[in-house]
């Protein structure tokens, strides 16, 4: 009996240790890993508006300027307007000592009196010899003789009063006056100097900017490319508007247009020269200064892709489109046509809208590896999905 109850405490041992094992084993054993695979940012790429733009140095000047040069030599006299200041059109701005050509003015009109004397004489023996030879007293040689006496002297009055005329506007060029209307530029001379005619530096340049041209060149692959674009019947097309980006990085509140080119390719450097006008009623703009001209070309329904989802592969792009079917992404090679801030234009060829593609950590993929999309700005933490403020 003793060993009855033995052998049956024993074997609930044994029936309790078995499935203690079995739980122990049940328990210890692990699920199935899901491969859900990496937690990427995914975007949908979309149609949108966007300008690829050229950027040109260029030099500004008034629409007229004008150097301010003596006619007439002599001695600086008077200067009636200061560097800067805006003169209106025949305003007086130097005066030349006039003395000495005053006194050749004189000295021209006393001569005009002379031959004016000079050809009432002749006149006079005209009208005496005429009777005479009317009445066969004299000869008609006589006569052809005091006509010829009287063309001389209308011929001596003629020159005599060019003279005077010629002396009349030397002493008038004495005042130099304001050719056009606008701002005085740097005035080299001072009262007392001498100046003439031959001088090489002008007494001023005056610039008229209520309009202004800025200056500049561009390749020739780029105007050729400009004069294509122009004529586009696409959404890539160019026009003749530009705007100009001053020298302290603002760009000027209004557009200007190209209305002009030098029309030949200089060969020494292989670029044209053009020229576009800018509106300055406010005088911002001045004569001497310097700019960037923007040229842009438009695309209305461009396909934009961030640059730091591309990757590079000697000279090509690439992006990993994703597969919506099975989760995975797609190495696909892109053709950039510019960029606008920090994105490309990417032609419509490969990439459309609608497609999703991995935004970062792109250098983690390959063809075909699994992607968890997120929204661009979410990362992962400890499997807990959150985003970045």
């Amino acid at each position: 009996m003793k060993n009855l109850n033995d052998c049956y405490r024993w074997g609930n041992y044994l029936y309790s240790a078995f499935f203690l094992l079995i739980f122990s084993l049940a328990s210890c054993q692990k699920a199935e890993p899901v491969d859900e695979g990496l937690p990427l940012p995914v975007m949908t790429l979309q149609e949108e508006k966007a300008a690829k733009s050229f950027q040109y140095l260029g030099s500004i000047e008034g629409v007229e300027n004008v150097a301010i040069r003596p006619q007439v030599d002599g001695i600086l006299e008077e200067i009636y307007a200061d560097e800067g200041e805006f003169v209106e059109k025949g305003q007086p701005l130097f005066k030349i000592n006039s003395q000495p050509y005053q006194e050749d003015l004189k000295n021209a009109l006393a001569n005009v009196k002379v031959e004016k004397a000079k050809l009432r004489k002749a006149k006079t023996e005209i009208d005496r010899i005429k009777p005479l030879i009317e009445n066969e007293v004299i000869s008609e040689v006589r006569m052809e003789t005091a006509l010829a006496d009287y063309e001389v002297a209308q011929s001596s009055l003629d020159r005599a009063e060019a003279v005077a005329a010629n002396m009349r506007i030397n002493l008038e060029f004495t005042t130099i006056k304001a050719p056009v209307s606008g701002f005085i530029g740097r005035i080299p001379k001072s009262i007392g100097n001498l100046v003439k005619k031959t001088d090489q530096e002008p007494l001023t340049v005056l610039s008229n900017i209520e309009d202004v041209y800025v200056y500049f060149s561009m390749s020739e692959a780029d105007y050729l490319y400009y004069e294509r674009m122009k004529g586009d019947s696409t959404s890539k097309k160019m026009n003749n508007q530009v705007k100009l980006v001053l020298s302290d990085g603002s760009e000027y509140e209004r557009e200007g247009v190209i209305d002009a080119n030098s029309g030949q390719i200089d060969k020494s450097t292989g670029s044209i020269n053009l020229r576009a006008k800018f509106g300055n009623p406010d005088t911002l703009l001045r004569s001497g200064s310097t700019g960037k001209i923007i040229m842009e070309q438009i695309y209305p329904n461009a396909i934009l892709v961030p640059q730091g989802a591309t990757a590079s592969i000697q000279d090509k792009r690439f992006v990993f489109q994703f597969q919506d079917e099975d989760s995975t992404v797609v190495r696909r090679e892109i053709k950039i046509e510019g960029r606008t801030g920090k994105q490309y234009i990417v032609s419509g060829e490969v990439l459309n809208a609608e497609d999703r593609i991995v935004v970062s950590g792109i250098n983690k993929l390959a063809n075909g590896v699994k992607v968890n999309p997120m929204l661009p700005g979410q990362l992962v933490v400890d499997n807990t999905t959150t985003t970045m403020q």
